[in-house]
């Protein structure tokens, strides 16, 4: 659809909105003003969302590396910035592929961004919802082998499929796609760390107009992985996930990779 008809500049987007905590200049002032508010209850919003990025550059280099993937399905990948997941891929094994998949039309003005792909590898880009993932999977099929191990990243989006039974059917869909050897990686935020102040800024967000947010706690996003083998440590606070050397503050976002056997 035409960017016009879907750019809507007076509405909150989780995407311009992350951008925006994470320092990036792709975002609009209803963004930023609903970034403010809910950092008024929750500074640490900052830090997770640094947090939450580390967890995905760790993660992804695992899984090129020790884990033996070549192909990544990044779902709700957000605005670009540094480290996005086909640049720590194919830093690590250049002929990567990797398909990312978003709905808001800021991801879209800037897929150009996204798709540089190194040479030996490929990237490609679906516009398209969470919500719909046998959509997503024909899509992907075009850049993507699904006889093939890959790995499924959803770092931040099931939060956005409310209704819990939707978003256990979305997982399954999806990792039921993949083959054996392949992952989920996933995150979420819960109320594990700073209760309170993570019900404050959810109520906030969910009155503002945007689209809701749910958050779940540790075994709800535990059974996400029912059927695979969860790598240590398990579902942890994402600074928390192998940190090799970073700071290990706990963060309201929780996370954890699972193989498929």
């Amino acid at each position: 659809m035409p960017l016009n008809e879907e750019l809507d500049t007076t509405v909150a987007h989780s995407a311009r909105l992350w951008n925006y905590l994470l320092g990036g200049k792709d975002n609009f002032a209803v963004d930023r003003e609903a970034a403010e508010q809910v950092l008024a209850y929750m500074p640490e919003l900052v830090q997770s969302a640094r947090f939450n990025r580390q967890f995905l550059g760790r993660a992804v280099r695992h899984l090129a590396g020790e884990g033996g993937i070549r192909q990544f399905l990044d779902i709700g990948t957000g605005l670009p910035t540094a480290d996005n997941t086909h640049e720590v891929a194919q830093s690590v094994v250049p002929s990567s592929r990797i398909v990312y998949v978003d709905n808001d039309p800021m991801v879209l003005v800037h897929a150009r961004a996204l798709l540089t792909s190194h040479p030996d590898g490929a990237t490609d880009y679906l516009d398209a919802t969470v919500r719909d993932p046998k959509a997503i999977l024909a899509e992907a099929a075009r850049t993507l082998d699904f006889t093939q191990p890959v790995a499924i990243m959803l770092l931040g989006i099931i939060n956005f499929v409310v209704d819990d039974d939707e978003a256990a059917a979305v997982v399954r869909t999806l990792v039921d796609a993949v083959p054996s050897g392949s992952y989920l990686v996933m995150s979420h935020p819960t109320r594990e760390v700073n209760a309170a102040a993570v019900d404050r800024a959810v109520e906030m967000w969910n009155s503002s107009g945007a689209a809701p947010m749910a958050v779940r706690d540790p075994q709800q996003i535990a059974a996400y992985f029912t059927g695979l083998k969860l790598l240590d440590p398990g579902v942890v606070t994402c600074s928390q996930w192998r940190p090799d050397g970073n700071d290990t503050t706990p963060a309201s976002e929780f996370a954890g990779v699972g193989r498929k056997p």
